[in-house]
């Protein structure tokens, strides 16, 4: 019999999500130019709306009226594939990512404010990111063009560079907690205290690896204009254009969501005990969201602040710097991690 509550419960929750990440994405772009305009000391956008504040819809209707261009040499189903991809790869992995305490009803049923709350939910996260690479890999070889073929190569192998030390980071953040699910790890950092202390170069390597999983500044080598033109997406158009674009700010949206859920305790109110508040369930588990919303734009403040900051890498010290670097690193944190826990358990 099919559970028709369930099913819209769940639909509704992932309507949710998908807009509130698109509604992060579009407001993420204005963010970027407030901030570049406040570190370089200009205005910013100041005409579209009041401060600026409807620039993203200016863009997006730019992007949907641009004439659609599909280069004649290039491979057209995969053409199309490859923003898709990257796309579809960006949103799935929000489902995942406990977004805000239980709502419990009247009738005492708590309702999770989470898609899938599965117990491998890393491995999932992982396994979604992994498959964000093809996005770009398509895209590039399908456009029929050597730079967009070269951009694509980079991407491919700075992705898989960085998901090692990245997965081996994490691994230690999974020895303290016993636990691949990510509900688990919120509530294991209420009891005990936010990963952050305990994992400060877990988090730092993870930080790191994040920046270039997301093809930011300064591990932009897909990317990088005065090499490779445009990169990956030269010959795209249009909103295919517009759903790599997407799709890059919607992937740092996802990113900061899974560094406050390992690091920074989820949804967790610091320092203090939420049932001593007397809250109802509707305003815990609001108060509850705004402050992972509150996390995650730190973070996304930081990714703002170091585009606008440190220059480009080199490629092969972007190489360097994942194979020689911090996956020695990472190796390091695991084994004193693993030495910690073992003395403690004595």
């Amino acid at each position: 019999m099919i559970d028709w509550w369930f099913l819209l419960e769940k639909t509704i929750l992932i309507a949710g999500i998908i807009g509130l990440s698109f509604f992060i994405a579009m407001y993420t772009t204005y963010a970027e130019r407030k901030v570049a305009a406040w570190l370089q000391d200009r205005r910013g956008p100041n005409r579209a709306g009041p401060f600026g504040i409807f620039q993203p819809l200016a863009d997006g209707g730019k992007l949907f009226f641009k004439e659609e261009i599909i280069p004649l040499a290039s491979n057209r189903f995969l053409f199309v594939l490859g923003p898709a991809l990257a796309m579809i790869t960006a949103l799935i992995t929000s489902s995942v990512i406990p977004w805000a305490a239980p709502f419990t009803t009247k009738g005492g049923t708590q309702i999770p404010m989470q898609v899938a709350d599965v117990n491998m939910g890393i491995l999932l996260v992982f396994s979604f990111v992994s498959v964000g690479v093809y996005g770009i890999m398509i895209g590039g070889w399908a456009s029929n063009n050597k730079f967009s073929l070269m951009a694509a190569v980079r991407g491919a192998s700075q992705m898989v560079s960085y998901e090692l030390p990245m997965g081996m980071s994490l691994i230690a953040v999974l020895m303290m907690t016993g636990s691949l699910q990510m509900s688990t790890i919120v509530s294991y950092q209420a009891e005990h205290g936010w990963n952050i202390w305990y994992q400060p170069l877990g988090f730092l390597i993870f930080f790191i690896c994040a920046l270039a999983e997301c093809n930011r500044t300064p591990f932009d080598l897909p990317e990088a204009e005065n090499e490779l033109n445009f990169g990956y997406h030269q010959e795209y158009s249009s909103m295919k254009l517009g759903f790599y674009l997407f799709a890059e700010y919607i992937n740092m949206f996802i990113s900061s969501a899974i560094m406050a859920t390992l690091f920074f305790g989820g949804y967790d109110i610091p320092f203090v005990k939420e049932e001593l508040w007397g809250l109802s369930p509707f305003w815990l588990t609001v108060i509850s969201f705004g402050v992972f919303m509150a996390k995650i734009s730190f973070f996304l403040f930081v990714f703002l602040w170091i585009r606008w900051t440190i220059p480009r890498f080199r490629y092969d010290q972007l190489m360097n710097l994942g194979w020689k670097k911090l996956i020695p690193l990472a190796l390091i944190n695991m084994v004193i991690t693993a030495a910690v826990i073992l003395y403690f358990k004595k």
